[in-house]
């Protein structure tokens, strides 16, 4: 059984699927591993490091590959390179991706780690959304941090007093709470909110403050629903509204704004409009972690720092836990590698089980047919 791992081709993507870390547990249960050479250098993984746990490196990693790990799905002549009954296993941005029917056309059988679901404990070890997002909150606030012209906590001198700085965090889910966490470590006063209700107790456990919106019985409940399924609901009109001037007024204060809000398969919601932002002081910062499937801020740019007439930055900075490459990359090989154990039989031969509730919520291309509806 050769495991194969490739060259990351996306621009500004660091991270690798295996470190020498699972890569040693991989062939101590008797897998070969062929690993692209430079695979992990951006992340400080060098090739010494994965041909001292065994592992073999290749120009190509495709080549006879039985299971292919990667961290985004391949792509155009990756996708040729790979033999029909190829196990891929990767992040495919499913509800995006119009390659899926090349997968299947191809008869690989296609993992998207992004499907897994969420209110399975056993699957917790093997959530990739979790893990990274855990690390995209922790260095938002770093990176706005950085853009930040003055203090984060407050700081007494012969020369005066320097305020701490007001951050207000807009999503409170791992990425939010660990923006959170980070935050009120460096000592700034922060405020969160979140369309769940039960989110303020997370919120203020970390030493938040939680920006309340007063809620109908009806919606109660169905905020209620929808934690359920561990993903957000849609709020009523009056709620909308109601929200909207609370976020107003705390965002026109603050002096940075974290937004974390993404829905699966969809744009991300517009959180704070121009309007707002036009409310806010000259060297505020707000950065965007959803700038990538359409933005929670109006005006917001993949990729680009965007000044405003009056002077507030706005980061579009895509792909977050990429610049954090050695920690994503440990973390998201220990979630692969959980997953992947799953498929193994006794003889250590993969073994797709669609009857699985992980295997099959995962699966998305299998004996030449989609299985995957966008709908």
């Amino acid at each position: 059984m050769q495991i194969g791992i490739p060259v990351e081709k996306v621009v500004g993507e660091h991270r690798v699927a295996a470190t020498p870390e699972t890569v040693k547990k991989l062939v101590g249960a008797g897998h070969k591993v062929v690993i692209e050479y430079s695979a992990g250098q951006k992340a400080a993984y060098l090739d010494d490091a994965y041909t001292q746990v065994g592992a073999a490196l290749v120009e190509d990693a495709y080549l006879q590959s039985d299971i292919i790990l990667k961290v985004h799905a391949p792509q155009g002549e990756e996708i040729r390179k790979i033999k029909a009954q190829t196990i891929v296993i990767a992040m495919f941005d499913p509800y995006r991706n119009t390659a899926l029917e090349q997968f299947a056309q191809q008869g690989i059988s296609a993992f998207a780690l992004e499907l897994l679901p969420r209110t399975l404990s056993r699957a917790q070890n093997m959530d990739v959304l979790s893990s990274q997002a855990n690390l995209a909150g922790y260095k938002s606030v770093l990176l706005a941090a950085n853009e930040y012209q003055r203090m984060f906590p407050m700081l007494m001198t012969a020369a005066g007093t320097v305020k701490p700085a007001r951050v207000v965090i807009m999503g409170v889910g791992v990425a939010g709470l660990q923006a959170i966490a980070t935050a009120k470590r460096l000592g700034a006063v922060v405020e969160a909110t979140d369309l769940r209700p039960t989110a303020k107790e997370q919120v203020e456990s970390l030493g938040g403050k939680w920006l309340d919106v007063p809620m109908s019985a009806e919606e109660q409940q169905r905020a209620a629903d929808a934690v359920k399924n561990g993903y957000g609901w849609t709020p009523g009109e009056q709620y909308i509204k109601d929200q909207a001037a609370i976020v107003d007024k705390a965002v026109a204060n603050a002096d940075i704004v974290i937004t974390t809000a993404l829905l699966p398969g969809r744009n991300a919601p517009r959180l704070i409009h121009a309007a707002t932002v036009v409310k806010m002081k000259a060297g505020s910062v707000i950065l965007d972690m959803a700038v990538e499937t359409g933005g929670n801020v109006e005006g917001s740019q993949v990729g680009e720092i965007v000044m405003t007439a009056n002077g507030v930055k706005i980061l579009g900075i895509p792909n977050i836990p990429s610049t954090i490459a050695t920690e994503a990359s440990a973390l998201y090989a220990r979630n692969v590698f959980n997953f992947l154990e799953t498929l193994f039989d006794d003889n250590k031969q993969p073994v797709i089980n669609q009857d699985d509730d992980i295997q099959k919520a995962l699966l998305i291309t299998h004996g030449g047919t989609l299985l995957f509806k966008r709908g």
